[in-house]
């Protein structure tokens, strides 16, 4: 009988079911990410994740609803590890560092082939394609966080902010594919602590124009990023 068991008939717990969605799930991962997923067939899927064609489709109806679990997932991944950083005792710029810190480990981990979402988008150019949809919905959920952070800074320009970082991110993530993945990082890093020296300055001219009594002549109106490290 294959891939069938009694967990899988309803039988049992459905453990056996869930390891098999999770292996087909975590080997399509691998191969979409690092060969594209118009090139992975569903044969190769089923070899590789060794299950049955019945199993794949008792989990997922075709391929593309499976390409549309694995942007799932990364999202979901992405989502949890931001989230442990915002649940830990550090400022919000700090947050905000670290999720650059945890892009550059990415941009120059080995097999490192762009990002995940740009990819998938560039695959399903079509807006009303589920994948292209389950990319657009993880990169608004994206810009929100990130702009939500940058509120917390300076609620001024804040969604400007927001959308500074997130090019910043593309770029990176782009660059460290198709050039040098250290100059890349280090441009990353650069870009996010410019950025946020500049709002961070917006905060304080925020605090001391809401302060009581005559402004505080500290305060400093910016209108540009700079992109250059801090002087030492």
């Amino acid at each position: 009988m294959g891939d069938m068991t009694k967990t899988e008939a309803g039988t049992g717990t459905g453990r056996r079911v869930s390891e098999a969605r999770e292996r087909l799930l975590r080997t399509a991962g691998q191969l979409f990410y690092a060969e594209g997923i118009h090139t992975v067939g569903v044969d190769r899927l089923v070899a590789e994740s060794k299950v049955t064609n019945a199993t794949f489709y008792r989990h997922f109806r075709s391929k593309e609803e499976l390409a549309v679990a694995y942007i799932g997932s990364v999202d979901q991944a992405i989502r949890t590890q931001i989230g442990s950083l915002m649940a830990a005792d550090v400022p919000t710029d700090g947050i905000l560092r670290g999720i650059g810190a945890s892009l550059v480990e990415q941009i120059r981990s080995p097999g490192y082939r762009g990002c995940a979402f740009l990819n998938a988008a560039a695959e399903f150019p079509d807006p009303d394609h589920p994948v292209h949809r389950a990319v657009v919905q993880h990169r608004e959920w994206f810009l929100q966080t990130i702009t939500g952070l940058f509120a917390e800074i300076a609620a001024a320009q804040s969604e400007h902010a927001g959308r500074h970082f997130v090019m910043l991110r593309d770029g990176a993530m782009s660059a460290g594919y198709l050039g040098d993945p250290v100059l890349a990082g280090e441009t990353l890093l650069r870009g996010i602590e410019g950025l946020l020296r500049i709002h961070t300055a917006r905060g304080l001219d925020e605090r001391a124009a809401s302060a009581p009594g005559p402004a505080s002549s500290a305060a400093t109106t910016v209108s540009d990023i700079e992109c250059s490290p801090p002087s030492a």
